[in-house]
């Protein structure tokens, strides 16, 4: 499964160090009775514009025709609006930042009745010399609370795949190890043939040109 994560990459150009936002997205399937974390990134595409920023959410449960306020961070403090979630939802976005770019958050002891709709608004304004610009981004996050953790289709095959590489490249340095073995113990051989021979010829040289000294005498 695949986790909404805030990757910050550090890039030094001429000694400044800045961050990279990279946007991931959110898991889908929640646990009951355990915590969840609902991940919300909304990366900023001008770097160097100073910017603020305040995130939302909102829920709209499975059966219910309308999204209804579920919690707000904005000046580095957090509320919960929905009373369902009283005492379960903590802030786990960016911090000691104005500048917010991961708004997600945790709930704690997920039940079934939070199966539905969470939606994500990012509320950002950027600061120009001469003007302010506001934009604002939302995203939708269906959340499924199932008894226990189910592995999807894709993260089995990719398992399956996994170890059957593992397997082909343990043949395949086998049969390298063989091959090679076969080689030089057939190089081997031939350089013993071959030095054989050459004794053997050096021999029969040696005993020709003793015949032939013998009957010069």
């Amino acid at each position: 499964c695949c986790h909404f994560v805030c990757v910050w990459v550090c890039v030094c150009v001429s000694g400044v160090c800045a961050g990279a936002c990279v946007e991931v997205d959110s898991d889908t399937e929640a646990v009951a009775n355990r915590g969840f974390k609902l991940g919300c990134i909304s990366c900023k595409r001008r770097g160097e514009v100073m910017a603020t920023a305040s995130v939302t959410w909102l829920f709209k449960a499975v059966g219910e025709a309308d999204f209804s306020h579920l919690y707000s961070y904005e000046d580095q403090r957090g509320t919960i609006a929905d009373e369902r979630f009283e005492g379960r939802v903590q802030w786990r976005g960016s911090r000691r930042t104005l500048d917010l770019q991961d708004g997600s958050i945790y709930i704690a002891n997920i039940t079934f009745n939070d199966t539905g709709s969470y939606k994500c608004v990012f509320s950002r304004v950027l600061i120009y010399d001469d003007y302010a610009f506001r934009i604002n981004t939302s995203k939708i996050i269906n959340v499924r609370v199932v008894p226990k953790m189910t592995r999807g289709m894709a993260s089995i095959l990719s398992e399956v795949m996994m170890y059957v590489a593992i397997v082909g490249l343990q043949l395949w340095l086998l049969v390298e190890m063989i091959y090679c073995y076969r080689k030089i113990s057939a190089a081997g051989e031939e350089a013993l043939r071959e030095s054989a021979a050459e004794y053997l010829a050096v021999a029969s040289e040696n005993k020709d040109n003793c015949a032939a000294v013998q009957v010069a005498e």
